[in-house]
């Protein structure tokens, strides 16, 4: 019997059917990225002015959802701090976002729970937007654009998720095209390097403001590591009832312990036994790519085979 590779668009349509934040925030930033599209098609049609009066470069949806750099603007349209990480308006801005918001949120979820990645995207991209403000706020190169500068997107959101999840579990490894297997913190470090060394090069709100969702996730999840879950915070605030919709409460697992039956396990238990069962999970796939699946004892056989049931 031959091992069989997943096929990833089975994966893909698997994805989509569950209920999951994840799921959920990528749902978002699609609808409002064709919601945008349309409005802006339909300004297109009727000839209508489609830009704000002396900012050219963006649009009137952009101009109401995207986040300003200027202070008193930003006091005119407070509700950007949280439309803008989920507002795209060219494609491959929208697909690169969310295809890492896919992959690193999966590895996400493998740890950590639904209400934690909200969390982490929610609170990685305001520290993004705090970081983008006061940036143009404070140095001088920014003075001439100051007053018409305004930031977009899911980036800084994106990749405090793909940060925090590195912090978390930085040997992980991941399988890229042309660069083969990669462990999660190295793939962290690069993209931030990249994003650092890119601000003179161009679109420098938008890397300073991925470097702020960067640091948040680091902060988080380095804080979580010490018993400091700030998602347990958020999650307590007046915001708990506006995103009621998107959260699920987690399910309650018990052990196994006669002593202790009844007894719930923690995150942090449960988040132990996975990353256990992904590296006795990985040695078992090395295994078969060294020798083939008829080495595999009985045993791993059967790890494997409950392996696949869980994920489908």
């Amino acid at each position: 019997m031959m091992y069989q590779q997943p096929n990833p668009l089975d994966d893909i349509k698997r994805f989509f059917k569950r209920s999951s934040v994840l799921r959920k925030l990528i749902v978002i930033n699609i609808g409002v990225f064709i919601l945008v599209s349309l409005v802006n098609l339909f300004y297109w049609l009727l000839q209508m002015p489609d830009h704000p009066e002396g900012m050219s470069s963006i649009s009137i949806a952009a101009y109401y959802l995207a986040v300003p750099a200027n202070l008193s603007s930003l006091l005119m349209r407070p509700w950007t701090l949280l439309t803008y990480m989920f507002l795209h308006e060219g494609f491959f801005h929208i697909f690169f976002n969310l295809m890492v918001l896919y992959f690193g949120g999966r590895i996400f979820m493998e740890y950590m729970n639904d209400r934690k990645l909200l969390s982490t995207y929610l609170l990685g991209g305001l520290a993004g937007a705090i970081f983008y403000i006061a940036a143009f706020n404070i140095f001088p190169v920014f003075d001439e654009t100051l007053q018409y500068s305004v930031a977009m997107g899911a980036s800084a959101s994106v990749l405090a998720v793909l940060v925090a999840v590195s912090t978390f579990v930085p040997e992980y490894s991941v399988v890229l095209f042309l660069f083969g297997r990669v462990k999660l913190k190295y793939l962290a470090l690069a993209v931030i390097l990249i994003d650092l060394l890119s601000i003179q090069s161009g679109n420098a709100g938008g890397h300073i403001a991925h470097l702020g969702g960067a640091f948040w996730g680091f902060v988080y999840v380095t804080m979580l590591k010490k018993g400091n879950d700030f998602s347990i915070n958020f999650g307590t605030m007046n915001f708990k009832k506006f995103f009621k919709y998107f959260t699920k409460p987690a399910k309650q697992t018990t052990t196994g312990s006669p002593n202790d039956l009844n007894r719930p396990i923690t995150d942090d238990e449960y988040n132990f036994r996975r990353k256990l069962d992904q590296e006795q999970i990985d040695k078992i796939l090395e295994k078969i790519s060294r020798s083939g699946y008829s080495s595999l004892s009985k045993e791993e056989k059967a790890m494997l085979f409950q392996s696949s049931k869980k994920q489908h």
